[in-house]
């Protein structure tokens, strides 16, 4: 199967958002690709609870999933929404960041709700609340494909690897972490927690990125990191997106997993041992 990494500059209009994704995803397919990939947020990009608000809608009525979707079954390939920003039925009025994969018919294969949310500090003037606008999701999603099984993962939970061997011990071959990395820590961070997450689980790892500085109409302009990855599992990297918007392609081979697994049993050697006093 080859898959496509979309990489995406998105901004706060979602319809801009949509034709740029048609766009290059039509790209990916036309040089062979079975499985495109977009990025975190790819409908959505915005610091703005009010512009959110303003054209967020629920999942059914999301026009990016909808032609997505005829997408998929029109070109006959599989298609992972990496994540979308939706309405969703909150007490707090909180957003999802749902990561949606679509099957070659057009149909949902699976659903997948962030779980860990970007609460963090960067620097005195980089901060992130992910939580007070998103709620997290609580449940872990593998998904099986011809092509292999799926473990959705979404951005900030790369940094908990405990959900990524938990995901590899129930059978996902392909980990997927579709992201929007701020520069500061993807030029730290990225890479070596992508590979990290490949090898300790001897998984294919995809991850779609968004890139540069992100269109707002309302709110504080955001820039992300690029370098959508794709990762094979000994841990090298087959692809790199750099930093402009486009498409990047890895031809993924389940032998490889099982090749990998064999020589490091790591994920069936767990030793017990008493917890840290």
């Amino acid at each position: 199967m080859r898959a496509a990494l979309v990489q995406m500059t998105s901004g706060d209009d979602p319809e801009a958002n949509l034709a740029q994704l048609q766009g290059l995803a039509a790209q990916a397919v036309a040089e062979g690709a079975g499985f495109v990939l977009s990025p975190e947020v790819s409908n959505c990009l915005s610091t703005s609870r009010t512009r959110q608000r303003a054209v967020l809608r629920r999942e059914a009525d999301d026009p990016m999933l909808a032609a997505m979707r005829e997408f998929a079954a029109r070109r006959g390939v599989w298609v992972l929404l990496g994540s979308l920003a939706v309405t969703t039925e909150d007490a707090e009025g909180r957003f999802a960041n749902r990561s949606i994969l679509i099957d070659a018919g057009g149909g949902i294969a699976a659903r997948y709700d962030k779980i860990h949310m970007f609460d963090v500090a960067v620097s005195e003037a980089e901060t992130y609340r992910e939580s007070d606008g998103y709620r997290p999701g609580d449940r872990a999603v593998l998904a099986d494909t011809p092509f292999g099984k799926i473990g959705m993962t979404v951005c900030y939970d790369l940094r908990f690897p405990h959900l990524f061997r938990d995901l590899a011990r129930a059978g996902a071959e392909i980990l997927t972490v579709p992201s929007a990395f701020s520069p500061v820590t993807g030029a730290a961070h990225w890479e070596p927690l992508l590979r990290a997450r490949a090898i300790e689980c001897g998984a294919w790892v995809l991850a779609p990125a968004q890139t540069g500085t992100h269109p707002a109409t309302r709110g504080k302009a955001r820039s992300t990191h690029g370098h959508s990855l794709a990762v094979d599992p000994w841990g090298r990297v087959l692809a790199d997106g750099g930093t402009a918007p486009g498409v990047c392609f890895v031809d993924l081979d389940r032998t490889e997993i099982a090749a990998a697994r064999r020589k490091i049993p790591s994920l069936t050697a767990d030793a017990p041992y008493a917890d840290p006093v």
